[in-house]
């Protein structure tokens, strides 16, 4: 069995890829330019793959491919009619950076809300040495117990973010993007825009979620808002999210993702990048050491389960 990894760069360079030569002959690049990608998966019988899109065009020569294992909860990046048409099985990897991006998630929101640049910053500018005042409290913060914390999306993300805010003493208002369940703090996503101080975002991209933070919903929030995106980029507005910090009706933004990645030269971003109650970060929220290794163990389950014909982590069926 051929197993290839194609963009083990994307894993971060702490990554050894050693345990898959239990399975089979193991190819490893550090990233693959679409000029060589057929040539490397022609003869595989499994990919290995995390951000690279995979689709007709370049999967039909992979005559022997059985197998696509995304090293990610998202799949998006993966044309799931194609291998279905073709059996080729699609796993991902569900549950293993729960704990990583909302530790971001909140940290983002704290950073924001404490105004931690700020104050990091009049220190190692000697500011605070030459004031000749003990202490500087310009400017003025907020503490999160007490706020109301806005969760879209509620799933294993979303929740866990909801239990560390609940513990700080936040209300939490939660608009789940699958209602398989009753909340007694569920609204609709109009109410809750209205509604909170702090935003997070934890939905999957899809038809229905692109876009769904739109110009009309960031006109709902409050101006004092504090907005967290760590979910995908495009499930929000990048453009009227830019707006709204230019011009004052919101008053904190946190994005981890962005919907060209690296984020584009041409970003509306990079209008804002500047500003002290802006945070971006290069699609990092999930990538903790911990939650990396847990990953790679997983995708490993994933293999090993396929060709002893089980399903694990199955999303093309």
């Amino acid at each position: 069995m051929k197993i290839v990894i194609l963009d083990a760069n994307t894993l971060g360079d702490d990554m050894e890829f050693s345990r898959f030569e239990k399975l089979g002959n193991v190819s490893v690049y550090s990233s693959t330019p679409a000029s060589l990608l057929s040539e490397r998966i022609y003869d595989a019988d499994v990919i290995i793959v995390n951000k690279i899109r995979l689709d007709e065009s370049n999967l039909s020569p992979a005559k022997k491919l059985k197998l696509i294992c995304v090293t990610a909860t998202g799949y998006d990046n993966i044309d799931i009619n194609y291998c279905w048409r073709n059996e080729i099985a699609v796993c991902n990897v569900r549950s293993y950076s729960t704990a990583s991006v909302a530790q971001l998630t909140v940290s983002m929101a704290l950073s924001l809300m404490t105004h931690l640049t700020e104050f990091n910053e009049y220190v190692k500018n000697g500011s605070y040495t030459e004031g000749g005042v003990q202490n500087h409290l310009k400017p003025y913060f907020n503490e999160i117990a007490g706020k109301t914390w806005g969760i879209i999306g509620y799933g294993n993300i979303g929740s866990h973010v909801g239990r560390i805010v609940s513990a700080m003493g936040a209300t939490v208002l939660v608009n789940p993007h699958k209602r398989r369940k009753e909340y007694s703090n569920m609204v609709d996503l109009e109410e809750l825009c209205e509604r909170s101080d702090i935003i997070s975002v934890h939905v999957p991209l899809t038809s229905e979620t692109k876009g769904m933070i739109d110009k009309k919903h960031i006109q709902m929030m409050k101006k004092n808002v504090v907005f967290i995106n760590v979910s995908r980029g495009a499930v929000a507005d990048e453009e009227a999210l830019t707006y709204a910090v230019e011009n004052g009706e919101i008053s904190g933004l946190g994005v981890d993702v962005y919907s060209s990645e690296p984020m584009a030269k041409d970003s509306p971003y990079n209008r804002i990048m500047h500003r002290k109650n802006v945070i971006l970060t290069p699609h990092m929220a999930w990538g903790a050491y911990e939650a990396r290794i847990r990953c790679m163990n997983e995708v490993y389950k994933n293999i090993e389960t396929f060709f002893m014909g089980g399903k694990r982590n199955r999303v093309d069926s």
